[in-house]
């Protein structure tokens, strides 16, 4: 089973992922409350998938991204972003995110995303 790590400072956003995943079978979930967690859990967890918010506090998910990226190379990530953070999400993308996912989340995005990466 995949390792999903959940990567957002709104405690009400992951547990919304996590309901989405678990429900798609996805269970071997993890989470993380901002950047730096993210990258100590990484370090951690060793996860085949992170889903990271962009805007979060102590590290943003651009510098997490790129810190996870710097850990492995090989790490695939999807961002999270609001609606008008499209330089944000641009950047992601050039840092090598593998994709982004605009809040407000729709479940069946989320699970074609991630389906579509895990397969």
């Amino acid at each position: 089973m995949a390792k999903i790590l959940l990567v957002d400072d709104a405690a009400f956003m992951r547990m919304m992922l996590k309901d989405t995943l678990s429900k798609n079978g996805y269970t071997d979930l993890y989470e993380a409350a901002d950047g730096l967690q993210a990258v100590e859990k990484y370090k951690e967890v060793q996860p085949d998938l992170v889903i990271l918010d962009i805007t979060m506090p102590n590290m943003d998910g651009l510098e997490a991204l790129k810190t996870i990226k710097s850990i492995n190379p090989n790490s695939v990530v999807v961002m999270c972003s609001a609606m008008g953070q499209e330089a944000m999400v641009i950047e992601a993308i050039k840092s090598g995110a593998k994709d982004f996912i605009v809040k407000p989340f729709k479940p069946d995005r989320i699970i074609k995303t991630v389906t579509s990466i895990l397969g």
